[in-house]
This record gives C-alpha cells, structure tokens and sequence, in this order.
C-alpha cells in the first residue's frame, strides 16, 4: 500500500473518522454512556430547557481545571474527575475561566495572553465535550485569589491611569472597563486549537458566569454594581447570544429588599453592594446564581439551625424566581466546612440532603429551582487544591449514593430521553 502511495490518504482517513467518533460518537465511561453535546442549553421562562425538556442540573465545581491542565503530571486530573462525574450522572461542572498576573496566567497583563495556558483552557473544553459534560465559565473573580479585581486596580495603577487604589475602583474606573472588555471579546471569541470551535459557538459551555461573587462595599446603595452589570451583560450579549448567563451572585438582598431583615443571614448582608433582586432582574441575565454558606454567614448557630435556614434561604430565592424575576434560580456552590466546631462526616450528608431535596420538591412542582453545584469535588492526591469544603465524592459511600439519587430523580422529572438514556446504567437500581 505504502508503495502505491495509498498509506498517507487512508491514514488521514482512518484519523479522521477517529475524530469524529471521539467528538460526535456515543462513547460508554464505566457504567455510562455519554451522549454527545449538540445542542445549547436554552431558557424558556423559569426552565432551562435542553431538546423541548426540561433540564434540572445536578453538578458541582471544580474551579481548578484550566489551571491543574497547564501541567502535564497534573492534566489527567481533569479526565478523571469528568469520568467520575460521568458515573455519578452529573451533567455541568463550574470552573474558572479567568488566572489574571501571577503564576500560569491566562491573562498576563492587560490585552496579553498566556497560549500555552489559553491550550490549557482549550483542553478543558474539549475534554468535557468528549464527556458529555457541560461547564458554567467565570470570567473574574472578586477575590484575590487567581488575580481577580485586585488585579486589573494593580494593572491600572501600573500603567498610570487608574483613578483609585481601592479594588472596587474595578467597577467604576474606565481604564479597567477596557481591560475588561477586552478580556471578554478575547475569551469569547477565541478558536478551541483542539475542536476548532469558537467559545462562543461551542455548546459544551452551558454558560458564563461574569464575575464570583461580587461586593461593591464602597457603595452599598448598590448603584455602582448594578451599572457595571448592566454595561458587561449587554456587551457580553453583544457578541454572543447563544449562551445563557448569569452574574455569579451569593444571593444577598440589598437595602431597599423588604426581605433584607427577613431572609439575609444577618444585617451586614444588605451593606455589600449587591442586591439579589435588582442584579438579577437585569435584561441580558438569563438565569440567578445564588451561594450557599450558612457556617460561614452565622456565628455560634448550632447545626440543625443552619439546615432549617438552608431550607428557608433557597426557598426564598425560588419563590423570587417564580414570582419577580420569572428566570431560573441555580444554586451555583453550596458547602459546609469540615473545621466546625463538632464537624462529622455526617452533617455534611445531611447539609446535601438538604440542598438536593429543595431542588427535587422544586423541579417536581415546575417551580424555578433549576439546580445546584457542589462545592467542590476533587479527584485523590490533591490536598494542595483543597480546602475545608472540598470532597472525593466516592471516598463516602453516604455522600456517593446521595448525589447518585439526585441525578436519577432529577433525570426521571426533566423527561430529556438522551439523558435518560446516558442515564439508562447509573439509575438502573433507582428507577
């Protein structure tokens, strides 16, 4: 064959359809089969909706993706934890799309950025697309950690043209709204060199996130945060309108919510310059995150205290879906700490019971409860991505078997027949 000069073209051939079986073929991951990604995940009022059905999320976050594939020992971790996700029916995975300065930077400095880390990115993408897995994309963070707003205010000061030293001079600073922007286009537009698919044609991403949980606490009237919103969703939209998107809210209301003293944790809640209901009632915002952290939010409130407001907290947030936003409402992390005081294993299973049973009620009654992320899953040996909310889901049969469940009933509600099917070998015992 060589001699006839037939080898190269069959072995482009054969290449090429191994191509294509790998991006488009029904592949079986352990005891499931993944159904390859096609379509986007759409909104039809307070569903998300994904081939006429109704799609209720199950998944978790793994915010340590893009930057645990920059490193070659450490890039399995992303194909084991998307295989082990596969197993336990999980369906979108929330990761950080943003490292801005500092160590494997995406974005080194304003406009400049890192390939070798954007291929890094571009692996994510595509190895979750061969998993059948969705992601949720966070596009900055309003911590410091992997840069975040501080970044861009020390970028702007480094260049002569920031208008203040405070981190919140990242909302209302020109300069750094051009940073920004120009952040986001490059993001949004950018060619997969694996798939070949533009980010914002690529249905594997379920959606963008804007920004981790914001706080303007230099306004706490809320205006400044509210106007950021409003100009970033409009141009995020602006160029890609096939995604949903959402601001990354931790579900806080604002000053003039009447339930400000009702349903926040406490009174510092409603000072931090965001407003669940006004940021999320915005035109371009297609679906409310909302955070979970009742440990963290109270102090010296005993357990069973915490599970009663969990029930309350996201209760409340789907009834402002169904009633005033009229848009999904996703829990996008929810966690419990395992430094408590009188932390054991199995407040944890019972805080995810917990979270799992308002989305199921919710789902069963078509109310606004779209889903919820786990924070976080990690696969063994990362101790050094962990902290004290992280998990090795499968290291806990309890736990293991609870999210399990969850993905099978929610599954079983939504009625999507390919889900269903993907779905056909995990549930086999729970249907």
């Amino acid at each position: 064959m060589a001699g006839n000069g037939l080898f190269y073209p069959i072995l482009g051939f054969a290449s090429c359809l191994a191509f294509i079986y790998l991006s488009f073929g029904d592949l079986r991951i352990g005891d499931t089969k993944v159904i390859p990604i096609v379509d986007f995940v759409e909104r039809n009022g307070t569903q998300f909706m994904l081939n006429g059905k109704a799609f209720y999320i199950n998944g978790w976050n793994s915010y340590w993706f893009m930057d645990h594939s920059v490193e070659e020992y450490r890039k399995p971790r992303i194909r084991a934890m998307l295989q082990a996700a596969r197993k336990m029916g999980l369906t979108v995975c929330r990761t950080w799309a943003f490292n801005d300065g500092g160590y494997n930077a995406l974005q080194v400095s304003p406009g400049r950025f890192n390939e070798r880390v954007f291929k890094a990115l571009d692996h994510v993408i595509a190895e979750s697309r061969q998993h059948g897995i969705r992601l949720l994309l966070s596009l900055v963070n309003n911590l410091q950690a992997y840069g975040g707003k501080t970044q861009y205010v020390k970028w702007a000061w480094q260049d002569g043209v920031g208008l203040s030293s405070s981190n919140d001079s990242f909302f209302y600073d020109p300069s750094i709204r051009i940073y920004f922007k120009n952040y986001l286009k490059t993001v949004l537009t950018r060619k997969n060199s694996i798939t070949g698919i533009e980010y914002r044609n690529d249905p594997t991403i379920f959606g963008w996130e804007l920004i981790n949980e914001p706080r303007c606490m230099t306004d706490a009237s809320g205006d400044t945060l509210q106007e950021w919103i409003e100009e970033m969703t409009a141009y995020i939209k602006s160029i890609d309108k096939k995604h949903l998107l959402t601001v990354g809210l931790e579900g806080f209301y604002g000053p003039n919510s009447p339930k400000k003293s009702t349903v926040n944790p406490e009174e510092w809640a409603s000072r931090l310059g965001s407003d669940f209901i006004r940021n999320s009632e915005i035109q371009h915002v297609d679906f409310a995150s909302v955070h979970i952290y009742p440990d963290h939010w109270f102090h010296d409130q005993d357990f069973e205290d915490e599970l009663k407001f969990v029930s309350k907290w996201m209760l409340s947030h789907i009834e402002d879906g169904d009633k005033e936003l009229k848009k999904p409402v996703m829990f996008t992390e929810f966690g419990l700490s395992d430094l408590n005081k009188g932390f054991t294993p199995a407040q944890r299973d019972s805080f995810y019971k917990t979270v799992y049973d308002v989305i199921y009620k919710s789902a069963k009654r078509n109310r606004s409860g779209a889903g919820s992320l786990a924070w976080q899953f990690l696969v063994e040996g990362m101790e050094e991505s962990n902290d004290d909310f992280g998990i090795v889901p499968w290291e806990r049969s309890s736990i293991y078997q609870l999210i399990i469940e969850q993905s099978c009933r929610l599954a079983r509600i939504g009625g999507d027949t390919q889900q269903l099917k993907a779905l056909k070998y995990v549930c086999a015992q729970r249907w």
